[in-house]
């Protein structure tokens, strides 16, 4: 495997933020709607929280939960949770309470960091799990006075207080001195637990040290020549691993200045590019046409943004794309960002800048092994072949939480066997052709059938549930349900009411769009769903 030159050594990110904050206290490291979080502030803040949590009884290998979008605090208390040696463990912030129920109840997670105005599902759901401690936080808690982005509305005004829990600023103002308990951090110690299906069923814990972020960080900086003299737009959801790459972990990496976002605004990124000189951006394709089609687009200078890695959901990013995005901007580049996923710490692949080749996902990246083989015999493939492709790097993650069975299954001889179906090309270029495994993208989310099914069975007029992936032009894929109803329901329960109830009752990404209703479902004999005949044949 290639030797990776880390540019201040084996450490933990955590560490490289410490560094930053000695080397350059006042620099910005994150900038949110122009309030400048300084890396000492982001350091010193995270120390505080460390020492909340230690005092409250956190200790090295417990998990703790963050519930919230994007917004500095989710990054204060990652390190804080990191610094301590406890475990990262994100949940997705549409989470309805059987999804936020699970999750906690399989972390185990005694504290949540969550937005006040998600308590409202943790409090359904507390009694059912281990909470010990609360701790929210409101989105516009560490906006300036006079914001000069655009501010999401939501994200605005005053929020009440709640009784049984903490405010997260309050608790960095009463952590106890010292402010972070000193600790030697073993860099194959788990760090984050982020939840993916693997190759089949309920949502796992894929558990990724601190080696991995390292590596990973390192090598999606190194490939995309980010200094610390840069600035990056972070827009894609933190809670996300390939959001928590670009947006987190390359910025304390590298001691760049990241402009962080809420959610995707297409005025509100222009202003942002315009007025903080962005130089660098991860997008997904569909935010780089909203962008372009802007009605004001025109008002703005985006000509400091040089280099634009994307990625195709919903919309391909193609050659013409690129080429409308270069003469829009004033030269960006823009190309596929790679292909990776949740157990490698993703970025397995990379876009060679000088030697971009359109319709696939570039070339492995550097110390990432890559191999395309027989699904069956594991028997490697010749190149242009189809086949499942199959990862090695010192990026692939220790397991799943608890699920020896999965974990085997995933995982053999140091080789991630990732259920995706590709080919590589004769330069070495892979080719990502779809999914084994049932998964469904949903711009992309990740939407996992049994958990969608088992949450359709608890509909009163609903017998039997089977939940597949359908086409869609502008998310890739959207959920349609299968129902058998109960015999009392049938004729009387109808597509609209299943899929009202679903969106009450889950992620919006999760619930249905489209509901056929049949007598029954394809199965084994053995009483094994049989999705794949779900589908058009």
């Amino acid at each position: 495997m290639t030797t990776i030159p880390y540019r201040d050594g084996e450490k933990p990110l955590h560490e490289y933020l410490r560094a930053h904050a000695r080397r350059q206290p006042d620099h910005p490291a994150f900038i949110w709607y122009g309030r400048r979080i300084s890396y000492a502030e982001l350091d010193r803040t995270s120390d505080a929280f460390a020492a909340w949590l230690a005092g409250v009884g956190v200790r090295p290998g417990d998990r703790v939960a963050l519930y919230l979008q994007n917004c500095p605090q989710y990054v204060i208390a990652h390190f804080a949770i990191q610094k301590l040696g406890a475990i990262v463990g994100p949940c997705g912030p549409l989470f309805k309470a059987h999804e936020l129920q699970y999750q906690l109840e399989d972390l185990g997670a005694e504290v949540v960091v969550a937005a006040y105005d998600l308590y409202p599902v943790i409090e359904e759901v507390r009694a059912r799990t281990a909470l010990r401690h609360v701790v929210l936080t409101g989105y516009g808690d560490l906006l300036p006075p006079k914001p000069d982005v655009v501010v999401p509305d939501e994200i605005l005004g005053a929020r009440p207080r709640v009784a049984g829990a903490v405010d997260f600023l309050e608790a960095i103002a009463a952590a106890p001195a010292p402010s972070c308990p000193a600790r030697a951090t073993d860099l194959d110690e788990v760090a984050l637990m982020t939840y993916t299906s693997g190759t089949t069923g309920l949502p796992k814990g894929a558990m990724l040290t601190y080696r991995n972020a390292l590596f990973k960080t390192s090598v999606t900086s190194d490939v995309n020549w980010i200094g610390g003299d840069q600035v990056l737009l972070a827009i894609a959801p933190l809670y996300h691993i390939a959001g928590m790459l670009m947006g987190i972990d390359v910025t304390v990496y590298t001691g760049a200045t990241t402009v962080l976002m809420y959610r995707f605004d297409p005025l509100a990124v222009m202003q942002a590019i315009e007025r903080h000189r962005v130089t660098w951006w991860y997008s997904m394709a569909p935010m780089n046409v909203a962008v372009m089609q802007h009605p004001r687009a025109a008002e703005f200078d985006l000509s400091s943004l040089k280099v634009n890695p994307a990625t195709s959901f919903g919309i391909t990013l193609t050659q013409a794309l690129s080429e409308q995005w270069a003469r829009f901007t004033g030269g960006c580049e823009t190309f596929e960002a790679a292909y990776g996923l949740s157990e490698t710490h993703t970025m397995d692949t990379v876009m060679p800048r000088d030697a971009v080749r359109w319709g696939t996902q570039g070339r492995p990246a550097p110390g990432v092994e890559v191999r395309i083989v027989d699904p069956d015999t594991g028997d490697e493939r010749p190149r242009g072949e189809l086949g499942e492709i199959i990862l090695r790097s010192p990026g692939v993650f220790k397991g799943y939480w608890n699920k020896p069975e999965a974990t085997q299954k995933t995982l053999r001889d140091g080789w991630v066997h990732t259920g995706d179906m590709g080919r590589l090309d004769e330069a070495g270029y892979l080719c990502f052709v779809g999914r084994f495994k049932e998964m469904i993208k949903v711009s992309g989310y990740s939407v996992f059938p049994e958990e969608v099914e088992a949450m359709l069975i608890k509909h009163p007029a609903v017998a039997q549930a089977a939940v597949i992936g359908v086409p869609d032009p502008s998310k890739g894929e959207v959920v349609k349900a299968v129902i058998v109803p109960k015999p009392e329901a049938r004729g009387r329960v109808t597509a609209e009411e299943i899929i009202t109830w679903s969106r009450a009752h889950m992620s919006t990404y999760k619930a249905p769009r489209e509901v056929e209703f049949r007598d029954a479902l394809p199965a084994t004999g053995a009483g094994k769903l049989l999705r794949r005949l779900l589908k058009p044949q």
